[in-house]
């Protein structure tokens, strides 16, 4: 099973058993994903969507952009086992699946992945704009509810035109129009260039803009109507999680596009170590559907807040409660 179908007898044992040591090092990984990550991530991700959209009144922004990569998370825990249970990851699959259902699952996969990248990034200028420019609304919850919709449109869009090169890669040479667009290459690219090198230059900018005005103190700064600051920090710890785990993966779909298709190397034993770290940058990739919520459930101090007062609600049913009396006044003052 795994990638080791390349080998027969003949070959050289040391590159076989090489080849078997990655399939089980992938293996036990995808196992402790599946025990241990898998479960918190789907628990914390559906909490977190959960309890802020049973406190509408009390989101700000930064909320919605971790909803919304919430939500994307989800996704990853639907492509997580299914993948990870399969020929690539396992040398005991559970099942084998065909081109439809492989190429269904890349594409979410890309698509999950663009929103938690481009999410990551509003909020970073979002942010900046919030800090330098309090109260304009140019960054406000209504404002950022649209553009995580747009998010979701131009990143089905996106994988759109990666998903005809993926389509293509897999068809018969007979229809002429796939003929010529039988190129994974081209569709890595394209993934590599939007999906990584255009958020990394714009939070990376975001970031000096931020760093900028956070050395300009102005009496704008003592404004109580001003994000927590503890979101700051869980901004610079959200954006420097994601890049740690995305960056293996978006590094492999680069290789592979300057290397060309792995599958012409001559070299077995390259072949394999390619696979074996691409599967495990993958594997990472979906670590970040359960570190996300996790940050943002242990550094942003309202979500506690917003938890009991939804345990409270909960607890109280059709009956009015006092505490939710109390607060839309708080709210309406």
């Amino acid at each position: 099973m795994w990638r080791c179908m390349v080998y027969n007898e003949t070959d050289n044992s040391v590159d076989l058993r090489l080849c078997q040591d990655f399939g089980l090092i992938l293996s036990v990984f995808s196992l402790v994903y599946l025990i241990v990550c898998f479960p918190v991530g789907l628990c914390y991700n559906v909490l977190l969507v959960v309890v802020n959209l049973s406190n509408k009144v009390t989101m700000t922004m930064p909320d919605v952009y971790f909803v919304n990569i919430a939500i994307a998370g989800l996704v990853l825990n639907l492509v997580a086992p299914i993948e990870l249970l399969g020929p690539s990851f396992t040398r005991w699959p559970m099942w084998e699946y065909n081109n439809e259902l492989y190429i269904t699952l890349l594409i979410l996969f890309n698509i999950s992945s663009l929103v938690i990248m481009y999410s990551t990034t509003l909020l970073s200028l979002d942010y900046y704009i919030e800090r330098a420019l309090p109260r304009t609304y140019m960054s406000s919850v209504y404002n950022t509810k649209h553009v995580c919709g747009f998010i979701w449109g131009g990143a089905v869009l996106t994988s759109f035109s990666s998903l005809l090169f993926y389509v293509c890669n897999h068809v018969s040479t007979k229809i002429i129009e796939c003929s010529k667009m039988q190129n994974k290459e081209a569709a890595d690219a394209i993934m590599m260039f939007i999906g990584y090198v255009v958020p990394a230059v714009a939070v990376l900018y975001a970031f000096v803009l931020i760093l900028r005005i956070r050395k300009e103190s102005t009496p704008l700064d003592q404004d109580s109507g001003r994000l927590d600051p503890s979101i700051h920090r869980l901004l610079l710890a959200s954006v420097c999680v994601q890049f740690l785990l995305w960056t293996p993966y978006y590094t492999t779909l680069l290789v592979h596009t300057v290397a060309g298709a792995p599958g012409s190397h001559p070299n077995k034993q390259h072949l394999t170590t390619y696979f074996f770290l691409r599967c495990l940058s993958e594997l990472l990739a979906f670590s970040s559907s359960f570190a996300i919520p996790l940050m943002y459930r242990q550094m942003n101090k309202n979500f506690s807040h917003k938890l009991q007062r939804l345990l409270k609600r909960l607890h109280c049913r059709d009956q009015s409660c006092p505490h939710e009396r109390s607060a839309v006044q708080q709210v309406v003052t």
